[in-house]
């Protein structure tokens, strides 16, 4: 997503953020309810435990995920598992209703714009017992808060911008170099596509917030820091909102209103997704399923930055997902049980390939990488080959991060549609993001 971000792509529509709003509330009314029965599947008859597990993602996670579950019954016959799927957009909303009325699925799904809007109101199961030994260090602590482990990485990703060599090349321009390239030159090459490339487009719209998190870190700053609290000005925010506008009025972008729709596709219907964009921002996690779509393959680079130095391109390595139990779990070793099986054994590992991210248990990892396809590889070396570049990893977000996205997606759109300034739109913008996580 997710986060994920466009978090798998899905951008909510006006109607949905009246449903997130009243979620939010949701799970807010958890500071409210008892301690009682937790959600748990009822228990077999025969004696067996029954967990239940809930996520998000395409048909192929969905089938990839059954193919788990399954193994890992064979493993442990004593134990059943039942399947929770739905996409991004409904998730989150389901989630929020499920753990307020203690009826939360065993084990969730998790992605770290939510971690802390649940393990803060002790809706978490502290995982201590789970095997990190193989994990790097950043894995771990992405998903730990003052209560613990409370999210298990299932792999690690990063943002990118990938390009479209079958767009340039009808815009005669070859696959710039990420190592060297400016946001200047970023502006250049998109207008140029714009401008000879017949019915395509330089770029689609941002990524939210991982562009403002990206942009913000080129200048060593961050949008939430370590206390929880937002790390940018409004001159910060100003700025950024005036790059997006460049962009619009030099044509790189489509006009305000493709903006717009596009903004509210996901993956498959984005301007990636379907070849009309040369560029677009996503996490490498998500390469595979775009070249599919676009039927080309893809190509992961570098962000461009204000100097041209690979180092301060504001990549960071990301929990592409994680694993995480629901505290009222009524059998919580079999919880960890399960966690341990999707981020440690060799059989989920060769059913997850790349899909949850680059696996964060490095054996596996090395298991993976070994035999993917050629388009997941690429995404593999990328993510592997900027590890020299990185500057550290964002801090865990605070409760009420996950509004933000919606809030930066909103105000862009003024700014598009040129009702607002972007200046005024940084003041106003800042000013709900501030009330989101304070």
């Amino acid at each position: 997503m997710n986060n994920q971000q466009r978090s798998e792509g899905m951008r909510r529509i006006a109607g949905q953020r009246l449903t997130k709003s009243l979620a939010i509330a949701a799970v807010a009314a958890l500071a409210l309810t008892g301690c009682g029965g937790g959600g748990n599947a009822a228990d077999s008859a025969d004696g067996k435990v029954s967990l239940r597990f809930a996520w998000w993602g395409s048909d192929s996670r969905a089938q990839a995920t059954n193919e788990i579950i399954e193994a890992f019954e064979a493993e442990n016959p004593n134990i059943d598992v039942q399947g929770e799927y739905s996409d991004w957009s409904g998730y989150w909303d389901k989630l929020a209703t499920q753990v307020a009325s203690n009826d939360a699925p065993d084990i969730i799904q998790m992605d770290d714009k939510y971690l802390r809007e649940y393990a803060d109101r002790g809706a978490l199961l502290d995982l201590d017992g789970v095997d990190v030994s193989n994990f790097e260090e950043v894995s771990v602590s992405n998903g730990t808060t003052e209560d613990g482990l409370v999210g298990i990485t299932t792999g690690i990703n990063s943002f990118t911008l990938t390009a479209n060599p079958k767009v340039l090349k009808e815009a005669g321009l070859d696959i710039p170099d990420d190592k060297t390239w400016t946001w200047d030159d970023y502006r250049e090459i998109t207008k140029t596509v714009s401008e000879k490339a017949e019915g395509k487009y330089g770029s689609e719209a941002p990524n939210e917030p991982a562009g403002l998190q990206s942009w913000l870190r080129q200048s060593d700053k961050h949008l939430t820091t370590e206390s929880g609290e937002l790390g940018l000005t409004v001159e910060d925010l100003a700025g950024y909102f005036q790059h997006h506008q460049d962009l619009l009025d030099s044509g790189s972008y489509p006009v305000a209103s493709v903006l717009a729709e596009n903004q509210n596709a996901g993956p498959d219907r984005s301007m990636t997704g379907t070849g009309t964009s040369a560029f677009g921002m996503w996490w490498s996690n998500q390469l595979g399923s775009l070249s599919a779509a676009a039927g080309v393959d893809l190509v992961p680079l570098r962000l461009p930055s204000s100097t041209g130095e690979a180092e301060d391109n504001g990549l960071w390595y990301k929990s592409s997902m994680m694993m995480s139990g629901y505290s009222k779990s009524k059998h919580p070793e079999e919880v960890k049980k399960f966690i341990d099986f999707m981020v440690n054994s060799e059989e989920a590992g060769e059913l997850n390939k790349m899909d949850r991210g680059l696996p964060a248990n490095t054996e596996i990892r090395d298991l993976v990488v070994s035999d993917l396809e050629p388009i997941e590889a690429a995404s593999a070396e990328f993510v592997t080959g900027i590890e020299s570049e990185l500057a550290g990893s964002e801090p865990i977000p605070p409760m009420g991060f996950s509004k933000i996205q919606d809030i930066l997606y909103r105000y862009e759109m003024e700014i598009f549609f040129k009702r607002q300034s972007p200046q005024d739109a940084a003041t106003n913008a800042l000013n709900e993001m501030r009330s989101a996580v304070e």
